[in-house]
């Protein structure tokens, strides 16, 4: 397997089926934080569910339509990245992420999503990545705005989360913006 450093105690390796109970337990940890406004903690509410939403990216791999990323500190599952959407043929796709509260605020998920935005345009020949996040999300708005991402808009009421309509704000970056120092 390989693995891409993000630092002296962290990388960056393909998610995939085999790691489900890892993923199960990562989801465990961070319950509550990480559901606040990511879906994944609903998806993977036990060892089966958690294998059928890898198992999903696994698909999406296969078919070159996404992708599904996780960060290692220590050798544990803290959370990941991820090509939500991936388009080869027009050119898009859309990205994303989610993190453990134990390791938020040290870069990790800026310098993994640089790494994602760089390879799609440089090695997949993309022309726009899109972020979308619930407009209360304000880390991961912080997260597209770091990575030199422009706020195109808002989606009003456009995505149900836990039973709630939330807003969703789409940021984007075109090939032509993108500046690889800005990988954090």
């Amino acid at each position: 397997m390989f693995s891409i450093p993000l630092a002296d105690d962290a990388q960056l390796f393909p998610l995939e089926i085999r790691h489900a109970e890892e993923f199960f337990a990562h989801m465990e940890r961070g319950r509550a934080y990480i559901g606040e406004h990511i879906g994944f903690p609903d998806a993977a509410t036990d060892l089966g569910s958690a294998r059928t939403l890898l198992g999903n990216y696994a698909q999406k791999a296969a078919t070159d339509t996404g992708r599904l990323y996780g960060i290692r500190v220590d050798g544990t599952l803290v959370g990941g990245v991820l090509f939500r959407t991936f388009d080869a043929d027009g050119g898009t796709c859309e990205i994303g992420c989610w993190l453990e509260p134990t390791a938020a605020g040290r870069g990790l998920i800026t310098k993994a999503c640089g790494i994602l935005i760089d390879y799609a345009f440089r090695e997949r020949g993309m022309r726009r990545i899109e972020w979308h996040a619930s407009a209360l999300n304000t880390k991961s708005l912080a997260v597209a705005q770091r990575l030199g991402m422009t706020r195109e808009g808002v989606m009003r009421e456009s995505h149900r989360h836990r039973g709630v309509l939330q807003n969703t704000e789409v940021w984007a970056l075109l090939a032509h913006e993108w500046d690889g120092a800005r990988q954090g």
